[in-house]
């Protein structure tokens, strides 16, 4: 080989080699740029026959680990539901009743103040309908869903299931519509919540997003085993502090004594204390267990976002409190302890099983409004928290009477009855008149009436709560009180607690976040001055968020800031007064986006940064609003842009190759990112957010 030949191989080897790199750089690079495009639940459909015409569909989803998918009865105001869309239901088929779902799970997200209900691991969805045209061939059914770990994905699944030509179908004449084309499922149990117009959403979310309370960053949800076990703890809590009250704190030792003095050696004694001890726990938890089998565990769900539900159980709780204030006595039929004490008098298990009933009905006026109390609260996590609730409340219960059976030398050390036990009722009937307007404002939040917003309902915590400790430093009496010339340190402790706590409520007319109490009053959107301490109501125009003196198109912000959601109208305005501009994926139901807005956007450091150094853009996948039939386009893998949300989801796929929110990008004026090392940022610390932000806005020139 000649030295032409030999440098001509050596050139062709290295444009071969250099092609196989380029190759295998492109393929790494789209793989990278597309792994970014996640999916988390892999769905799989299909239909059975049923008896006659009817036919059931079912879904099920395959989510990934540690990723959770919202259910259809997660309420109005919480991260975004399932919607089920039947797209050729007119004329072809109708539905039965509503779709029903598999095990769920449900947790209290303190971000939007509701109880939320999700899917971990598998997603079971059925809906049985009853074909009225032979000649259906397919059943097409669109999933509208959100599916949420450190980031939020709002996603949509288009179903087109064949129908088997071994189906039988006589054709069925189609009745009147009675039902106004079913479209949309919303589960189980009777919706009765009025669902809020997509333009009513947008307007509170503008209205309403400065000074949301910053909060600890906690995880999205709360695992249902850890919900059971507090349910379990206040529900303790709860018995332990039945124990303290008239009707039952003088049962323990006349009761232990009963069985000491009665059995004809200490261990019969103790063996009898604990099988009374068991029988009032049994008792209880039937009681539980009744309350779950009557109502069904996902219906007790659905039941507490209910409106009717919310403003009854407000209405029992007013009851309650009035009757531990003194007002009367709740008391069962005196026939029904007469017969408990007559069948208590056959002695054995039997017997001894009909003294726990006799204790229950008896204590009844001072156990029954904390049980009703226990069990509303247990009901709203649905599942089997009314069992677990009434599991923990008898366990305090009959724990002393087991004890002191065991150790009655510790009888002398308990304290005598008297006054003080009237004074626990009370203190117990004023934290039940607390949580009755809890109710009340889940029902006006609801309805969105605004007649129990953030600042009156914390308002009237101010007044019972001062109240609770004027009576504690015996400045009120109540009919029931005994007289006294002075109170007890412990008394006077715990009134000067009650005081502290009224004193921290006050600043939270004015907007202070109030941490300790974040799940009980209305969030901060729903209030007179949604804007927070500082700004003044007269700089507001005639809608909140359009502030005098912003440019067009701008609104109020979280914290103030000012933030457009057109991008167009954003980057006009950025080149105007020339600084880079920050554009934020984000959803009116997403959790993690709020969270990045409480806890990152609100920290000292950041917040000046968002103010005064870039222009914020806010889109939001998951706006609702119809597109103008012309702007309406269909995308290159087939996608129908119909929604100002499919817009912006469509953006950010095709320009940042991902579909997750909060996403967060800064731009040039020209659009090209600034950040070289992390083009894009999402769920992060305050710290990694704050890096990145001065990296961005330090690049732009």
């Amino acid at each position: 080989m000649n030295f032409n030949q030999h440098h001509q191989t050596i050139m062709y080897k290295n444009i071969w080699n250099k092609s196989v790199l380029f190759l295998l750089f492109f393929l790494f690079a789209f793989a990278k740029g597309n792994a970014q495009i996640l999916e988390p639940v892999k769905w799989t459909a299909k239909i059975e026959k049923k008896a006659g015409n009817n036919a059931v569909l079912i879904f099920d989803g395959t989510i990934e680990k540690d990723w959770h998918m919202y259910s259809q009865f997660t309420p109005e105001g919480g991260p975004l539901a399932l919607e089920i869309t039947f797209k050729n239901q007119k004329g072809n088929y109708n539905l039965v009743g509503k779709a029903k779902e598999g095990k769920t799970k449900t947790a209290f997200n303190d971000v939007f103040g509701v109880n939320e209900t999700f899917f971990e691991g598998k997603a079971h969805i059925e809906q049985e309908i009853t074909i009225i045209n032979p000649n259906l061939k397919t059943v097409d059914v669109d999933f509208d869903f959100q599916v949420c770990k450190e980031v939020c994905i709002n996603s949509n699944k288009k179903f087109s299931i064949a129908i088997p030509s071994t189906f039988k179908m006589s054709e069925v004449p189609v009745v009147a519509e009675a039902k106004k084309d079913e479209t949309k499922v919303d589960g189980l149990a009777v919706d009765t919540i009025k669902p809020v117009a997509v333009d009513t959403v947008k307007t509170q979310v503008k209205t309403a997003p400065a000074a949301i309370s910053a909060q600890e960053e906690v995880p999205a949800l709360a695992s249902s085993s850890r919900s059971l076990w507090s349910i379990f703890f206040l529900a303790f809590l709860g018995g332990f502090a039945a124990l303290f009250t008239p009707c039952v704190f003088p049962m323990i030792p006349m009761t232990v004594s009963f069985f000491t003095k009665q059995s004809k050696s200490r261990a019969k004694g103790i063996r009898n204390a604990i099988i009374y001890g068991l029988s009032i726990i049994a008792i209880y938890v039937v009681l539980g267990l009744l309350v779950t089998k009557i109502f069904g565990a996902d219906a007790l769900n659905a039941l507490s976002t209910d409106v009717w539900f919310n403003l009854i159980f407000f209405i029992i709780l007013i009851v309650f409190a009035t009757s531990f204030l003194g007002a009367f006595e709740i008391m069962l039929p005196n026939s029904w302890a007469n017969k408990a004490d007559q069948q208590a008098d056959r002695g054995g298990i039997i017997g001894i099983l009909f003294m726990a009933l006799a204790l229950a009905i008896v204590s009844f006026s001072c156990t029954g409004p904390i049980v009703g109390t226990l069990l509303v609260e247990a009901a709203s996590n649905g599942g089997i928290a009314p069992i677990v609730g009434m599991l923990g409340f008898s366990s305090a219960l009959a724990l002393p009477f087991m004890l002191f059976a065991m150790f009655p030398g510790w009888l002398n050390s308990l304290p005598k009855s008297g006054g003080w036990l009237n004074t626990v009722k009370v203190v117990l009937g004023f934290l039940e008149l607390a949580l009755a307007f809890k109710f009340l404002s889940n029902a006006d939040l609801v309805l969105q009436l605004h007649l129990l917003e953030r600042e009156v309902f914390l308002a009237i915590w101010i007044a019972i709560f001062g109240t609770l400790a004027f009576y504690l430093f015996g400045k009120i009496t109540l009919p029931h009180d005994s007289p006294s010339n002075h109170i007890s340190v412990g008394r006077l402790s715990f009134g000067l607690l009650v005081l502290t706590f009224t004193i921290y409520l006050i600043p939270g007319l004015w907007g202070a976040p109030l941490k300790l109490i974040s799940a009980f009053p209305p969030p901060m959107q729903y209030s007179e001055s949604p804007l927070g301490l500082g700004v003044s109501t007269a700089s507001i125009g005639s809608n909140v968020g359009e502030i005098k003196g912003l440019p067009d198109g701008a609104e109020l912000g979280p914290h103030g800031i000012m933030v457009f959601h057109d991008f167009e109208d954003g980057v006009a305005y950025a080149k105007s007064i020339n600084k880079p501009i920050m554009l934020d994926f984000t959803g009116y139901a997403c959790v993690n986006c709020r969270k990045m807005e409480n806890n990152v956007w609100s920290d000292p450091a950041v917040l000046p940064i968002l103010k005064n150094d870039v222009v914020l853009i806010s889109l939001y996948v998951d706006d609702k609003r119809e597109l103008p039939k012309e702007e309406q386009f269909v995308t290159k893998s087939g996608d129908k842009i119909i929604t100002v949300g499919d817009k912006w989801t469509d953006f950010m796929i095709s320009k940042y190759k991902t579909n997750t929110q909060p996403l967060y990008v800064i731009t040039d004026l020209e659009g090209n990112n600034l950040n070289t090392s992390k083009p894009t940022i999402s769920y992060v610390s305050t710290e990694e957010y704050l890096h990145w932000l001065k990296e961005g806005i330090g690049n732009f020139k």
